[in-house]
């Protein structure tokens, strides 16, 4: 690339949240070049929701307050909670309609773009950026950053060049060494570790069960103190399912000291106590004594999942309701309340990974997303000490901060 004319805005990364920033920059009059070290930008927006791109969760549009932000985010939620007056989730909708993509609203909130395909947001970007006359570069990683002349020096495979303002928006990183650079700025880094990832469990016959989704289920970690509730999806790896995940993003640094070995207790009745469930279960033999048990699933259970949970308490599904005994009851009403699983590890979603950690918060301004401790160095994304649960949240923090640092990026002087 050589030394080329001085940048007013560089913007690192070609992510949600480096599109954001670039489009909003570029909008504000300056002149962008937004650096993406491979050659697949966007590459998170692609997989994101199984290829339908999930943009944000329509809850936010309500969650003004911290305490309501601290439920969709394990950390970031105060500081979130400055950058959404700014430009929130009714903004981002509003945004994104005004490029083309219309979003529809699903049960659980999710928004997704009615076309149910990442494309239409990764070419709606993409073309607002270039309409916008960003200049953008693939293949073209940025190795350090220093002070130079009132600016910036970027330097890469690429050579190096100047800039009066840069964005990072290079996303989460698996180790700090990854973030080290930003490190040699001053920079603290919290050490990333995964969140938002599957509990992996020996058990073939849960195993067996493979596909099976309950809702609502109840999961805790013993001795953590800390539990979740919602759909829960069994996998050929363990555990899954918004509910785990949830879990997953709270417990993230827990859960990595204990190098992912722990207890997990499982309600798969959603919480509704061990005494409503005992009346459950002398209801169903009041109503169907000679029926085997088999037969009769409770609490909205699949048939597959029942049959696994009989068998874990040690009952035969062809006995019949009459003869299930305290005993038998006893033993089922803890299966169905309080069974215990080994996590054994942890899975991730390469595509999606994410994590908990990168520049800490407190170095950096909600208000215009500037750092604290370099001037003229702005962040974005996941690359900070930000990240959300399942369901849009971590897009919507791409989106916001990202536009945030451009907008302010754009308004250093040349």
């Amino acid at each position: 690339m050589g030394n080329e004319a001085r940048w007013p805005v560089v913007v690192v990364g070609g992510g949600a949240a480096g599109h954001m920033a670039a489009i909003a920059a570029a909008r504000a009059g300056r002149r962008v070049l937004l650096l993406e070290g491979s050659d697949k930008p966007l590459a998170k927006v692609r997989v994101s929701g199984g290829g339908r791109c999930n943009v944000t969760n329509a809850g936010l549009a309500r969650a003004s307050g911290t305490a309501q932000l601290a439920r969709c985010y394990p950390r970031g939620a105060g500081f979130l909670r400055q950058v959404f007056k700014t430009f929130g989730q009714p903004d981002t909708v509003a945004l994104f309609a005004s490029l083309g993509v219309d979003l529809h609203t699903e049960e659980d909130g999710r928004m997704f773009p009615v076309t149910n395909d990442a494309r239409t947001v990764i070419e709606a970007l993409q073309a607002a950026a270039l309409q916008a006359g960003v200049t953008t570069r693939l293949r073209h990683p940025v190795r350090s950053l220093e002070t130079h002349d009132r600016g910036w020096r970027l330097h890469g495979p690429f050579g190096a060049l100047d800039a009066t303002a840069v964005v990072v928006a290079t996303g989460g990183s698996p180790k700090a060494e990854g973030l080290a650079w930003l490190g040699q700025l001053g920079h603290r880094i919290v050490p990333p570790v995964p969140s938002l990832f599957t509990f992996n469990i020996a058990d073939r016959a849960l195993r067996a069960r493979m596909g099976v989704v309950a809702d609502p289920v109840r999961v805790r970690l013993a001795g953590l103190g800390l539990e979740s509730s919602g759909p829960l999806l069994v996998t050929h790896w363990g555990l899954s399912g918004p509910a785990v995940l949830r879990l997953s993003a709270f417990g993230a640094r827990q859960l990595h000291e204990r190098q992912y070995r722990l207890t997990v207790l499982v309600d798969w009745t959603g919480g509704a106590g061990e005494q409503a469930v005992v009346r459950a279960l002398a209801q169903a033999a009041a109503d169907h004594p000679r029926k085997h048990l088999a037969n009769t699933p409770l609490f909205g259970l699949a048939a597959r999942l029942w049959l696994f949970l009989l068998e874990a308490a040690g009952l035969p599904p062809v006995k019949p309701w009459n003869e299930l005994g305290r005993r038998g009851r006893d033993k089922l009403v803890a299966v169905l309340t309080n069974q215990g699983f080994e996590v054994q590890g942890k899975t991730t979603f390469k595509e999606e990974f994410v994590t908990a950690g990168g520049v800490t918060l407190d170095e950096v301004d909600p208000r215009t997303m500037e750092s604290r401790v370099a001037p003229g160095l702005f962040f974005a994304g996941e690359v900070l000490d930000i990240d959300g649960i399942t369901g849009g949240y971590n897009f919507q923090a791409a989106w916001s901060t990202g536009h945030l640092a451009g907008l302010h990026a754009a308004c250093r002087p040349a």
